[in-house]
């Protein structure tokens, strides 16, 4: 199983080469599309709520693929308060749908670390002669 590693830069504008990285790497894959919304989401959350949108900040992606499953990391910089979890915000609410969305399109997600940092790992279990959309 080949995993593939890169830190980004944290900035905004990062979350578009972390996407595309994503694409590349899983060219033709059948769930690439979602994993490049997931690497979004993820990547997004670690620049909203860590240390890793700072302006030296990073944040860290790794994806494994194997033949029954692709696995999606996303690291932050740490010195967030609280952890990360799915929230039910009003419908008039502008924020808070990420990892909801993530939880919807993965198979599993889990959070691992503390303060000084946290992972946050989701999986999409490829099913045979499944009909995902291909990058």
């Amino acid at each position: 199983m080949p995993t593939h590693r890169r830190t980004f830069p944290g900035d905004p504008q990062e979350l578009r080469a972390a996407r595309n990285w994503i694409r590349t790497t899983l060219d033709g894959h059948p769930h690439c599309e979602d994993a490049a919304l997931i690497v979004t989401e993820l990547g997004t959350n670690a620049l909203m709520h860590t240390a890793s949108g700072d302006a030296a900040g990073t944040f860290r992606v790794a994806v494994t693929v194997s033949e029954l499953t692709i696995t999606i990391a996303v690291t932050d910089s740490g010195h967030a308060k609280t952890t990360p979890g799915v929230q039910h915000p009003p419908l008039t609410a502008t924020h808070g749908r990420g990892l909801g969305m993530v939880a919807a399109l993965a198979d599993s997600v889990m959070v691992q670390g503390d303060e000084s940092g946290r992972t946050v790992t989701a999986e999409l279990f490829a099913q045979p002669g499944s009909e995902g959309q291909s990058c």
